[in-house]
């Protein structure tokens, strides 16, 4: 089976068949072993031994690896389902500015931008109250404010949306 494989910004080539695995074209026999009662892999490469252990992400073919102690976002999908997602278009994802999301529980406390104001990244747009501590809520990314979803004085849930900008 050939996988395509993205380790943050580069692109590897995977091809495994049975015990041979071949990661951009180098050849290699692979062994995994699992350590009983823990999430915690053997994976046994050539000669080297490394500590894997997997958990899967948000998203199909998303995983997050810790190889060794060190951490990967990866994804990880097979021929079929990578040209599917490209010719679908699913791997764009959103363009633009991402909307101001509550990232808890709280109380809006103030709003400091209006709809038309222009946003620059690290702006303060939010103060939100929870468990009795203020938290300024900043622009990731500048833009123009779309839409003012949040009102000082209003509670709020966890992924509320209380900003959207363009």
């Amino acid at each position: 089976m050939k996988y395509m494989v993205k380790v943050s910004d580069t692109d590897i080539d995977v091809l495994i068949d049975g015990d041979t695995v071949s990661v951009n074209g180098v050849t290699s026999v692979a062994h995994v072993n699992d350590v009983e009662g823990t999430p915690v892999r053997m994976v046994t490469i050539g000669d080297e031994v490394h500590r894997v252990v997997a958990r899967r992400g948000p998203s199909r073919g998303s995983y997050t690896l810790w190889l060794d102690g060190f951490r990967f976002e990866v994804e990880a999908l097979d021929e079929r389902t990578r040209a599917i997602r490209e010719l679908s278009g699913a791997a764009k994802g959103p363009t633009g500015p991402l909307p101001l999301i509550a990232p808890m529980p709280g109380m809006i406390v103030r709003v400091a931008v209006q709809v038309g104001d222009t946003v620059v990244p690290g702006q303060g747009l939010v103060v939100m109250e929870a468990m009795k501590m203020e938290n300024e809520l900043r622009a990731t990314s500048a833009g123009t404010v779309k839409a003012v979803l949040a009102q000082a004085g209003t509670a709020v849930e966890k992924g509320a949306i209380l900003l959207e900008l363009e």
